[in-house]
């Protein structure tokens, strides 16, 4: 059974780059696949005959490379020049809704955003009637602070 694994270690490799990428599929951040790909070499290495260590040196080798050289380049197309990327409440900033319970001068009212129903509450304190489009300024807790568009 061990002479099997011996002179089949390429299929082991090859399942390892094969479960990196489903991983990677979770994560989204293109760490995963760089040892997805150190694999994919490996187990081509170990298929031509490569020795254990020089399948693990091949192995350490193209995972480090592809995290220094693919990666970076992969998210910068991928995610744009925004490193940043916003989300749950956060990416509403700036985001336009329209008024479904009239925001009372001081108070508070409701507005819905892509199917959403936001505790909401004006900029400047005055009142916003039911139907008004309005422009999320900010965000705290679960209340979000519009003004009118």
């Amino acid at each position: 059974m061990i002479d099997y694994f011996l002179n089949n270690i390429w299929q082991l490799w090859a399942l390892l780059a094969l479960f990196c990428l489903i991983l990677e599929l979770t994560a989204g951040d293109f760490f995963l696949v760089c040892f997805s790909m150190g694999a994919l070499c490996t187990a081509v290495v170990s298929a031509l005959g490569g020795n254990i260590y020089v399948q693990l040196l091949v192995f350490a080798l193209t995972s480090v490379l592809c995290i220094f050289f693919v990666r970076p380049s992969m998210l910068k197309k991928l995610h744009g020049k925004n490193n940043e990327r916003l989300s749950n409440t956060e990416a509403l900033i700036g985001r336009e809704g329209r008024v479904t319970q009239t925001i009372e001068q001081g108070g508070y009212g409701r507005v819905a955003i892509d199917g959403d129903d936001w505790k909401s509450r004006s900029a400047d304190g005055s009142a916003i009637a039911v139907g008004s489009r309005v422009k999320v300024v900010s965000q705290e807790s679960v209340i979000i602070t519009v003004e009118p568009c």
